[in-house]
């Protein structure tokens, strides 16, 4: 009887207790929504001309509050001089459309413990959080090709669905330290010379995001490695 009872609590703990002390390191997947410019074609409506962007992460999970993500994103940006009010030199006009390629490094701070677990870590399935981070940005744009750095920075929401699978939404501006994103015929329209850190170009992502965890951590002990 004994024997049966200790089999017993052995699934049980299986089922439950060991469950309950799972955490992992990693957490990967993928996103889709909607992208924005603004900049010489678009000097104050963001989303004036929306497209679409797609995001793939995998992202490192230091502790509950802390996280470390690397993205790729790809996605359209599109603007038109004669939607504006103000009139450029000579009465010119111009649009453009370009895909953009972004591969970045960001940091996110959870404003609580984002978690499923056990109850002295004060753990929270859903978390508000902000994000920043450095990104190398490539788009073309009558037929030239271009690149620059981009500074992302803004804030999102997580919420786990089980103690694996999270939803996300983000939104972040991001700054191109360069005056290009619109193309050469843009880049200094009223003759004003831009520098490198001040010109008028950004691009902004709105994304819903599904992600997975894995690579478990130890399981006997509270040590995070």
């Amino acid at each position: 009887m004994r024997r049966y009872l200790y089999i017993l609590c052995c699934l049980i703990y299986t089922a439950f207790g060991a469950s309950a002390q799972e955490d992992y390191r990693f957490d990967i997947g993928g996103g889709i929504g909607m992208s924005g410019y603004l900049g010489d074609a678009n000097t104050s409506v963001l989303y004036q001309n929306p497209s679409w962007d797609l995001e793939l992460l995998l992202r490192y999970i230091a502790n509950p509050r802390w996280a470390f993500k690397t993205n790729l994103y790809v996605g359209q940006l599109r603007g038109n001089t004669e939607q504006m009010v103000n009139v450029y030199p000579g009465g010119q006009q111009f649009k453009f459309s370009t895909t953009f390629y972004e591969v970045g490094e960001m940091a996110e701070f959870n404003f609580f413990n984002y978690g499923m677990g056990e109850t002295y870590r004060k753990l929270k399935r859903w978390s508000p959080y902000i994000t920043g981070g450095l990104s190398l940005t490539l788009w073309t744009v009558d037929r030239h090709t271009y690149a620059g750095f981009t500074l992302p920075f803004g804030a999102g929401f997580k919420f786990k669905v089980n103690r694996r699978l999270n939803l996300g939404l983000e939104f972040l501006m991001k700054k191109v330290f360069t005056d290009r994103l619109d193309g050469d015929n843009l880049q200094d329209p009223y003759g004003i010379k831009s520098s490198f850190a001040k010109n008028t170009d950004w691009y902004s992502t709105l994304t819903f995001t599904i992600s997975y965890e894995f690579s478990k951590r130890c399981e006997v002990c509270h040590y995070k490695d």
